[in-house]
């Protein structure tokens, strides 16, 4: 799943970073590519410290799952918080390309775990 999503965020990187340059310039274009960048590399260590916690015990993995998510949001936050001082940085380009790509990656997410969920189920 996390490789799939390496995959897809590379893709994803190119057209962000022409939309961002297409709206406003360079700035943007990089703040934007940052942006996917920030997406991706999130939700592998979300996939990898998952990954790990199952290996552990149930009750690890529920506090990876509820804790990583704070702590996930908590960086991606303060990426935007330093990025922010920086000359050429888009708060709206990058705040925008990480809303849209957690929304992709939701729902990616989501489509595979329909499909795990409906393996052996028949439809009527």
């Amino acid at each position: 799943m996390v490789a799939r999503a390496l995959v897809l965020g590379a893709a994803a990187l190119p057209v962000a970073a022409s939309a961002g340059f297409l709206a406003a310039g360079r700035g943007a274009a990089l703040s934007a590519a940052l942006g996917v960048t920030v997406v991706v590399l999130n939700f592998a260590a979300h996939g990898m410290s998952l990954a790990w916690a199952a290996g552990v015990s149930p009750t690890a993995l529920q506090l990876v799952a509820l804790g990583g998510f704070l702590v996930r949001m908590g960086i991606i936050f303060g990426a935007l918080l330093v990025l922010d001082r920086s000359e050429f940085f888009s708060p709206l380009a990058f705040g925008l390309t990480v809303a849209a790509g957690i929304l992709a990656l939701l729902t990616y997410e989501a489509r595979l775990v329909s499909r795990r969920l409906t393996r052996g189920v028949d439809a009527a």
